[in-house]
């Protein structure tokens, strides 16, 4: 494992967020970033923030360093019981192929903080740990990752996407996004080999996270869930 990682996840801690307060935080942070990158317009309330924040199979992410939160990734759990998710009303084909029975992990609003990241913190490797072990934990078929094209390269290296739909407008972003998928149960093992850090990590227990079960809106995993938290 990388040196830097390592320094990183020692002094990070994984938190699910459901206060308000710590809501709103995200929600800034996303219209910081967003609005450095040139993705959004100007509001005056200066957060950036959606119904589907707001959804019963919504799980809001957040990596916490020095008690701010610099990264943060909302999760939508996709299955019979809750068809939905934001990538879902961009890209409804997906359905089109789901087997009877099988679930979809949606990660969107992956956010960094730009100051952090110019101080080379590696917030994108600790970031993508969340929906890799949302997967896991959650037993998942199909995981999904809605990007701008020029992310696609880091999907596809680490963590075995494939190109499944060309770009499209995404509601409220300014910049297209391009679909990739994985079927996360095939390549999961060959991520964990090539990028053990996206794995559970028992030396770090401030790595782990405390998903919710969602009852109700998700099922039980048929072979009981991977303790990822």
């Amino acid at each position: 494992m990388k040196e830097h990682v390592v320094e990183a996840l020692t002094h990070s801690r994984y938190r699910v967020l459901t206060e308000s307060r710590d809501l709103e935080e995200i929600y800034r942070l996303r219209y910081k970033c967003y609005r450095a990158e040139g993705s959004i317009a100007k509001n005056a309330r200066g957060l950036m923030t959606d119904d589907y924040d707001e959804t019963e199979n919504c799980v809001h992410v957040g990596v916490e360093m020095d008690g701010k939160i610099l990264a943060a990734m909302r999760l939508h759990l996709v299955s019979r019981l809750c068809l939905v998710s934001p990538t879902l009303e961009v890209f409804p084909e997906i359905l089109d192929d789901l087997k009877p029975g099988q679930t979809i992990l949606d990660p969107t609003r992956f956010v960094t903080d730009p100051e952090a990241r110019d101080r080379r913190v590696p917030l994108h490797f600790l970031a993508l740990r969340v929906p890799f072990l949302a997967a896991m934990f959650y037993d998942i078929d199909v995981a999904l990752a809605p990007v701008r094209a020029e992310h696609t390269a880091f999907y596809r290296r680490y963590l075995g996407y494939e190109p499944a739909m060309e770009p499209r407008s995404y509601p409220g972003l300014k910049k297209p996004i391009q679909l990739l998928t994985a079927n996360f149960r095939e390549q999961r093992d060959a991520v964990l080999e090539r990028t053990p850090v996206f794995g559970p990590l028992e030396d770090f227990p401030n790595a782990s996270i405390a998903f919710p079960d969602l009852f109700g809106v998700y099922p039980a995993a048929k072979k009981g869930r991977y303790k990822a938290a």
